[in-house]
């Protein structure tokens, strides 16, 4: 498979291209720095900031975006439950964000052929953080304030701060995929 870094490699926020291109399917990253919070109905008045050429609630160039919506925090903690949602649902408003600067998106699943090609022309990642382990990602993030549009609760924009936040290449500038490249892998070692 692409990756080559055996121990994770560390990257604090905003990504350089140089960051990104340093980077192939398969490689594991601890992240740290801000990044910022948008689900579906975040992308679509994102998407609807940049077709009337008005500035988003947070700077795009070199920044991460984290496909989440988190519970409300326990006493004392910035944040419940962060774990990532399904990256498809986002992926007809991706290329354009990609294209404003965004550097790296955070989510799970796959992406469309369309996303992917967009990440290769625009040197970006996108990372994989672990499905159903919510609470624990909530540990890596070290503060959370909502930056735009409270009224959509747990899908309002937030800033995080993280702090070794563990995540997986999925898709690297050079057009790898991990999903693919593990599949195609676990079929030719495991033929009977």
């Amino acid at each position: 498979m692409s990756g080559g870094h055996d121990i994770p490699v560390r990257l604090t926020t905003p990504l350089s291209r140089w960051d990104a291109e340093s980077l192939h399917a398969g490689d594991r990253v601890l992240l740290s720095g801000v990044v910022y919070t948008a689900r579906d109905a975040a992308h679509a008045r994102l998407i609807a900031l940049l077709e009337k050429g008005q500035p988003l609630p947070f700077p795009t160039e070199g920044q991460v975006i984290y496909y989440v919506g988190p519970t409300p925090p326990r006493p004392g903690m910035p944040i419940g439950s962060a774990g990532p949602t399904t990256s498809g649902r986002m992926d007809p408003y991706t290329p354009a964000l990609l294209a404003a600067g965004v550097t790296g998106l955070i989510g799970k699943g796959r992406r469309s052929a369309e996303v992917r090609d967009a990440l290769v022309k625009n040197r970006a990642i996108y990372f994989a953080a672990t499905g159903g382990a919510g609470a624990l990602l909530a540990l890596k993030i070290k503060s959370a304030e909502v930056v735009a549009w409270g009224d959509l609760g747990a899908e309002a924009v937030r800033r995080l701060v993280l702090e070794d936040f563990p995540l997986v290449v999925i898709n690297d500038v050079f057009g790898n995929d991990l999903y693919e490249e593990g599949a195609a892998h676990y079929r030719v070692e495991n033929r009977p």
